[in-house]
């Protein structure tokens, strides 16, 4: 199995400890690691880092060799400009088929959090095994711990659409529900989290692509003729400039019949809030998540995030404050999501320094 790893994101909802230069997967956030770096060891448990991809631009891949010395040069897979997940996957799977028209490939987000290596091993081993032995696409999807408005759920059929105790059939993606329907969702059974983790084969993607995404096809096609070319980089950068950006999920993963999903029970999170983030640790006696110099007087269930100063909190609980050299962010965890706001209003004032 070929292993590609999607690091091309920005991160910004990890603002101001994320940014522009060195976005969320190239950040240690808790001492464990940077999140690539983690993801990178996960798949060597089964893999060699040769069969280890990277789709990042061209200024990331730069800044991930480093981090990660050990994937060839010849595995990073630079896209021009982000396009969302399916033409990144659609490059990948190009790649993927040059070298091996028969190839199975994973593909993993660079910066989620995953504990219980072993289980996350055998998901990935059963998911494989279906991929190679059959033409459909594999999902993996989170057996849920909590009703979670801020995940995308798959909902699978459990009565006579299971190829195993642990592989159904998908009867539908829901997208990040409200709580009464993260609720419902919860309660029923018959929803998991959506991981972002997939595996097919290489050819089967782009036949996917063909049918329901049919000009990403056509660009990803003449790519192809050039991919040992002089000219692949030129071409490379007209035809990205046409396609439109699209979501796997959307464009391809909700219209397809032959989508299945192997229900895992590792420990994940996508860590893609500062609230995610507090929820993914454990606590102190007050019930909060600090990393840096903090210190509190009466307060509790609160994330402080001051890795270059002392932060000292009085009275306050169920707040995140993350405390920068040059920026200071504060909020409730509950409006974690709304990060992204404030780099959009920094963006429009061109407040580069701070991005």
């Amino acid at each position: 199995m070929f292993h590609v790893i999607m690091a091309g994101g920005s991160g910004t909802r990890f603002w101001p400890r994320s940014r522009k230069g060195h976005p969320k997967q190239l950040i240690d956030l808790m001492g464990q690691g940077t999140l690539i770096r983690q993801t990178i060891d996960r798949i060597k448990e089964m893999d060699t880092a040769n069969k280890i991809y990277i789709v990042a631009s061209d200024f990331l891949c730069d800044k991930i060799k480093v981090e990660i010395p050990e994937i060839p040069e010849s595995n990073f897979i630079k896209e021009p400009s982000g396009k969302n997940t399916a033409p990144a996957i659609g490059l990948a799977a190009l790649h993927i088929y040059k070298k091996d028209p028969k190839g199975v490939m994973a593909i993993y987000p660079a910066d989620h959090l995953i504990q219980g290596k072993e289980k996350f091993i055998g998901t990935m081993r059963a998911a494989e095994a279906m991929a190679e032995q059959e033409n459909i696409l594999m999902t993996i999807g989170i057996k849920p711990t909590y009703p979670a408005t801020g995940y995308g759920y798959i909902q699978f059929g459990a009565n006579g659409n299971s190829i195993t105790e642990s592989i159904h059939k998908v009867k539908t993606f829901a997208e990040k529900p409200h709580k009464d329907a993260a609720i419902n969702f919860f309660e029923s059974g018959e929803f998991l989290w959506n991981s972002g983790i997939f595996v097919w084969k290489a050819e089967q993607i782009l036949l996917e692509m063909k049918t329901h995404m049919c000009e990403l096809h056509d660009s990803l096609d003449v790519i192809f003729d050039n991919m040992d070319s002089p000219q692949y980089d030129i071409v490379l950068d007209r035809e990205w400039e046409i396609i439109s950006p699209e979501s796997i999920d959307y464009g391809i993963l909700e219209k397809a019949k032959n989508v299945y999903t192997v229900k895992a029970d590792f420990e994940w999170s996508d860590l893609g809030t500062w609230d995610s983030l507090f929820k993914a640790f454990d606590k102190n006696e007050q019930g909060s998540l600090h990393d840096g110099e903090v210190v509190t007087v009466d307060s509790k269930n609160n994330l402080v995030i001051s890795p270059n100063r002392l932060t000292a909190l009085i009275g306050v609980e169920d707040l995140a404050v993350v405390n920068m050299m040059d920026v200071t962010l504060i909020m409730t965890k509950s409006e974690s999501e709304k990060v992204k706001t404030i780099v959009k209003m920094l963006e429009s004032m061109k407040k580069e320094d701070y991005l």
